[in-house]
């Protein structure tokens, strides 16, 4: 990997965990991005040339703080605020504090009930996760436009409403725990399966998705949500050296080798699943019973053994709590393999909104290929490939199209 190459992917992985910490100790979300960003620009310039520093976060970290100190130094001389600038020169002691994480306590800031549900997500993606507008606009499939448009209203509703950058006490958790459990299991899903990029997977983001997973499981360890949430990540985790082959090109469920899947990764969720079923006797929690689902997967010693009926099921039950078009899509490719590519294909068609989702198209493109109905299933390709994707996915898509019959 070239050195500037190396040192873009460190800036990357590091800036929300920067980000994060100079949140906390400036109290400030505009002064730390700002502040971040002229540390990341110097890294880019200054790591490529003079080879990356042994603890890239530290470094990140001081030059942010420093540029910080100088932001609020040059505001102090206009209006008389000397005393915020001496703060970030010697802080006080930290209090003991609920959230101790940096990152999963800014996770927790950004959810603030202030803000529609909608925006606390988008905005803890776009500051936290280290997504861009247009990956945060892919992850909750909606325009880009339209997302630029949600995080600019939120960060002004931030400012003009002065909702303090603050973690929140124990009593208010619980009441941020939905959109702060979309926020990592949607950094994570951007990790599985990059919305752009040369990569399939970026291992950074899955890896900060599982251990915020685990800091919630031991700040709520009682919350079926939280449980059924790192059993969901664990158990697709679990599969990953089985997701590419030896020349980095996706390999499908079907063809997985499953004896290099992670077996006591496997064996920790499907624990943590029954704990978590056997907490939502009433209501099932929408992550637990996709937990159950990926469950029925890892458990199948076979893709042939799989239980499709258990499958489908648990989808239905999904859809009683958390009705969406990707869950239909889902369950619909579940029902394929059940029941034929023509029911599959049948409920697939159906489903509306997922015109821009390019993996509707892919998967009509596979149930028309199965049925022999060929130049449909070419323009369904041609459609998923106009829509974009990570280049692993597009080059699996172009293989896909080329070996149509005629």
């Amino acid at each position: 990997m070239a050195a500037g190459d190396a040192a873009e992917r460190l800036v990357r992985e590091e800036g929300p965990r920067v980000l994060a910490t100079l949140v906390r100790v400036t109290g400030d979300l505009g002064l730390a991005q700002d502040a971040v960003q002229d540390a990341v620009v110097r890294a880019l310039e200054r790591w490529p040339r003079d080879g990356v520093p042994d603890s890239p976060r530290a470094w990140l970290t001081v030059t942010a703080k420093r540029r910080a100190i100088d932001l609020v130094r040059r505001e102090a001389m206009r209006a008389g605020k000397e005393a915020e600038a001496v703060s970030l020169v010697d802080p006080t002691p930290e209090p003991a504090e609920v959230v101790r994480d940096d990152l999963l306590r800014l996770v927790f800031t950004c959810c603030h009930p202030a803000l529609s549900a909608e925006s606390q997500v988008a905005l803890a993606l776009r500051t936290l996760g280290g997504l861009s507008t247009a990956e945060v606009a892919r992850a909750l499939l909606v325009p880009e436009a339209t997302m630029a448009k949600r995080l600019t209203r939120a960060k002004q509703k931030i400012a003009q409403a002065r909702i303090p950058y603050r973690v929140p006490a124990a009593e208010e958790l619980p009441g941020r725990l939905h959109a702060v459990a979309a926020t990592v299991y949607l950094i994570f899903n951007e990790g599985y399966a990059a919305g752009a990029g040369r990569d399939l997977v970026r291992v950074a983001l899955t890896d900060e998705a599982v251990r915020l997973a685990r800091l919630l499981a031991e700040l709520m360890p009682d919350e079926p949500t939280v449980l059924g949430l790192l059993a969901l990540l664990l158990l697709h985790d679990a599969r990953r050296a089985a997701r590419l082959d030896d020349r980095g090109r996706p390999v499908l469920l079907p063809d997985q080798d499953r004896s290099r899947w992670d077996t006591a990764t496997i064996k920790e969720g499907v624990e943590l699943v029954g704990t978590a079923l056997r907490r939502t006797p009433d209501r099932p929690d929408p992550y637990v019973v996709q937990a159950a689902i990926a469950a029925c997967h890892t458990l199948a010693a076979s893709y042939a053994d799989t239980d499709w009926n258990a499958v489908i099921s648990w989808y239905d039950v999904l859809l009683t709590v958390h009705d969406t078009p990707v869950a239909r899509l889902n369950r619909a490719v579940a029902v394929a393999e059940r029941d034929g590519p023509g029911a599959g294909l049948a409920l697939v068609e159906k489903i509306g909104d997922l015109a821009g989702y390019p993996w509707w198209h892919a998967t009509r493109g596979e149930l028309l290929r199965r049925l022999g109905r060929v130049p449909e299933a070419r323009t369904a390709y041609e459609q998923a490939l106009t829509l974009g994707g990570n280049d692993p996915q597009t080059e699996h898509l172009r293989r896909r199209l080329t070996d149509l019959p005629g």
